[in-house]
C-alpha cells in the first residue's frame, strides 16, 4: 500500500456538540491483537491507559503526534480515538515501521514535516509528544532550536482550548537544557517556561510517572535506569 502523505450555531447543532464523546475501553485498546509483544512488556513502565485518560483523549479526536518513533503510542492512540478519529503522524520521513502502521490502521495518516514543523491538514484537538522535548532542543532550526519552532507550531496547529501534551525524562532543578545531547534529559521547569512564553496556559500535571530514586545523573538508556527514570507528565491548553 501507498504512503498516506499529507503535507453560526443552531439549537440542535449546540445539542449535538454538547454530548460526551464515548468513555474509551483503554483495556481493549492495549489488548489490541496487532500490539507487538516489545510494546506490551513496556506498559507497566508507561501506563499508556493512564497516561492517555490524563492527556484527556476522547473518541472522535484529531491528534497530530511528534516524533511517533517506532509506533509505541500511535497504535494505541489509533485505537483510543476510533474510526472517527484521526492520528497524524508527524515525522521527518515515513519510516518502514511508521508505514505498517498506517497500512494497519486506516485513521493514521502519515505527515512529513522538516523540523520544526507539524503539517496537520487541519485543526487538531491535541499535538502530543514522549520523550521527544529533549530532542528537539538538539535540533537547529534557523537561529534557534526545534523546541522554540515546534511550541509555535502546536499552538498554530490546535484548536482553541486544545491540549499540547509532553511527556519527557527529568533533569533535575536548575539544569535546565544543559544535558539534552549528553544524558538526553531536560529540567520540567524549562520546558514549561519555553511552552507557557509561546502563549500556552499550564492546565497540569500527573505523577504518573515520577521516580525517587532516579537521581537523574545517569543516561536515560542506561541499564537499570532504562524505563524507569523520573519522568514529567505536562498538559498544556491553548486559550480559546
Amino acid at each position: 500500500m501507498r504512503t498516506k502523505l499529507l503535507v453560526g450555531m443552531g439549537v440542535a447543532a449546540i445539542a449535538c456538540a454538547a454530548v460526551a464523546a464515548p468513555k474509551i475501553n483503554f483495556a481493549s485498546v492495549l489488548a489490541a491483537p496487532d500490539r507487538p509483544d516489545a510494546d506490551k512488556v513496556r506498559d507497566a513502565d508507561r501506563k499508556p491507559a493512564e497516561v492517555m485518560a490524563f492527556a484527556g483523549v476522547k473518541a472522535g479526536d484529531k491528534i497530530a503526534e511528534l516524533a511517533p518513533g517506532g509506533g509505541y503510542f500511535t497504535r494505541l492512540l489509533s485505537g483510543a480515538v476510533g474510526p472517527k478519529g484521526v492520528v497524524y503522524a508527524i515525522a521527518r520521513q515515513a519510516s518502514p515501521a511508521l508505514q505498517a502502521i498506517a497500512d494497519a490502521h486506516p485513521n493514521v495518516k502519515i505527515a512529513v514535516s522538516p523540523p520544526g514543523t507539524i503539517g496537520a491538514p487541519e485543526p487538531v484537538d491535541i499535538v502530543w509528544t514522549t520523550l521527544n522535548y529533549h530532542d528537539f532542543k538538539n535540533v537547529k532550526v534557523g537561529d534557534s532550536d526545534g523546541a522554540a519552532f515546534y511550541n509555535q507550531a502546536a499552538f498554530k496547529a490546535l484548536k482553541p482550548g486544545g491540549t499540547y501534551f509532553i511527556v519527557d525524562h527529568e533533569a533535575g532543578k536548575g539544569v535546565g537544557a544543559t544535558v539534552t545531547s549528553t544524558l538526553h534529559r531536560i529540567e520540567g521547569a524549562t520546558v514549561r517556561r519555553e511552552v507557557e512564553s509561546a502563549g500556552f496556559k499550564f492546565d497540569g500535571e500527573s505523577p504518573l510517572l515520577r521516580h525517587a530514586a532516579d537521581d537523574h545523573s545517569q543516561r536515560v538508556i542506561e541499564t537499570g535506569i532504562r524505563g524507569k527514570t523520573d519522568q514529567f507528565v505536562y498538559r498544556f491548553r491553548k486559550p480559546k
